[in-house]
């Protein structure tokens, strides 16, 4: 689920995808997403792909 409307929806700014994740999911485990909250979040999967034909693919897994 993708609270925050996407990466899209923010212009999809080059290099700084992987930041937006993670400030997305910290919000999220902390109780500080606003209308975004989604009730109870305790885990949250971040996952992004860079270079030519996925060339370099970076998980986290994050629980509280």
């Amino acid at each position: 689920m993708s609270t925050s409307g996407g990466l899209k929806a923010r212009g999809h700014p080059i290099g700084a995808t992987g930041i937006l994740q993670a400030i997305e999911a910290y919000e999220q485990l902390t109780g500080q997403a606003g209308d975004r909250q989604v009730d109870g979040a305790d885990t949250a999967l971040l996952m992004n792909e860079g270079g030519v034909a996925d060339a370099v693919t970076v998980s986290h897994v994050v629980e509280t």
